[in-house]
């Protein structure tokens, strides 16, 4: 790395994926700078990542390979694991190995080893943080929309006109996400902003309204929603017809799980004029997004969750606008990269899944000799 050049690279901490621009200072220490030129943070840093340059110190570093606890060059090292990985699949099976790869990864090195152990080791079992972290915002997105897609960008927030936050503290977990927000709600005197939590967490400080809600009853909540919007006329009723299907299913589900508001707003734990109000900004606002992150994703019920949000934004068209989406935030920051190309155990690269025509499809593009043919461990 010059100490004239700066390089650009991505934080490796929380979800966004902010900006980085790093380059060696006189005294070979690492400067850091935030990427004004990235759409993420747009130049901003909170402090886990402003420190990145001191991590980059090689005290307490590992220097060596080390197999069975003794140093060894790299070279061997990778020898060793490659002599290691053959014989298991020459006396086991393809099954018998297994990658497990982090959220940290840039998206090259994930389709590599999605690559590897799929296309040409034979097995499927590899999963990344996405299993532990998104997993319910994977099946949610392929319910609603055919594949793992998230409709909508950090740009939407300054662009809408309520944000709701279900299951998330952005101002610990996403931090420069919640500088964008609070700086759009202090621009924008429109700007709503709903928390969902049964927490009073401290994204609750720029909240105009906090619904401390009883664990479990998300789904409950925005079935009620789905509801209401169809009793007061609010559902739009051309997108329903031209881009949805299973509408009248879906309504019949969330009128049967959604109760009298008062006896909702009694299982939810609130205050039946706080679930009102928060229904009535969603009903008469254009531009929404909900953000959802762990608090629904990590959950017995996460995909049912993701869905209840989801059909919310589409029984009503506030979705693929600007400014209104349902907007799932990761934990990691490539954790979606993964997904992008497979890099769980149920998927296969590019959205594909384990049916006939995309099996056949991937093994010739990756000229592959023992593609896996069916789903991994999870």
């Amino acid at each position: 790395m010059s100490q004239q050049q700066w390089i650009k690279t991505t934080c490796p901490y929380c979800g966004t994926g902010c900006g980085v621009e790093a380059k060696l200072n006189g005294n070979a220490k690492v400067e850091v700078r935030g990427d004004s030129s990235h759409p993420a943070n747009l130049g901003l840093l909170c402090s886990k990542g402003a420190a990145l340059g001191d991590t980059l110190s090689n005290e307490g570093r590992l220097r060596y390979a080390l197999v069975k606890g003794h140093q060894e060059p790299l070279d061997k090292a990778l020898s060793y694991v490659a002599s290691r990985l053959s014989q298991t699949l020459a006396e086991h099976g393809p099954d018998s190995v297994a990658f497990y790869v982090s959220g940290q990864l840039l998206t090259e090195d994930y389709y590599v080893a999605n690559k590897l152990i799929k296309g040409f080791l034979g097995s499927a079992n590899i999963d990344s943080n996405s299993r532990l972290c998104m997993s319910s915002a994977v099946a949610g997105h392929k319910r609603a929309f055919g594949e793992d897609v998230v409709p909508g960008s950090y740009e939407d927030l300054e662009h809408a006109e309520l944000v709701t936050l279900v299951g998330s503290n952005l101002a610990w977990c996403h931090p420069i996400v919640y500088q964008r927000l609070k700086r759009a709600k202090l621009a924008n005197p429109k700007l709503k902003v709903v928390v969902i939590d049964p927490r009073r967490t401290d994204s609750c400080d720029i909240a105009d309204l906090h619904l401390a809600v009883n664990g479990g009853t998300d789904v409950a909540l925005f079935n009620g929603l789905f509801a209401y919007l169809s009793e007061h006329g609010k559902l739009d009723q051309r997108y329903l017809q031209q881009h949805t299907e299973g509408f009248e299913p879906a309504l019949a589900a969330a009128k049967q799980d959604a109760a009298q508001l008062s006896q909702l707003a009694e299982q939810c734990g609130i205050e039946p004029e706080a679930l009102l109000r928060f229904y009535q900004m969603f009903a008469d606002t254009e531009r929404c997004v909900s953000v959802f992150s762990q608090g629904v994703n990590q959950s017995a019920q996460g995909v049912d969750k993701v869905n209840a949000i989801i059909n919310c934004h589409l029984a009503t068209g506030k979705i693929g606008k600007l400014g209104a989406s349902a907007f799932s935030i990761t934990g990691q920051p490539n954790a979606m990269g993964g997904r992008e190309v497979g890099a769980l155990a149920n998927l296969l690269a590019g959205h594909l899944d384990f049916q006939d025509q995309h099996l056949a499809a991937l093994q010739g593009f990756w000229n592959s000799p023992n593609l896996a043919r069916r789903p991994g461990v999870k």
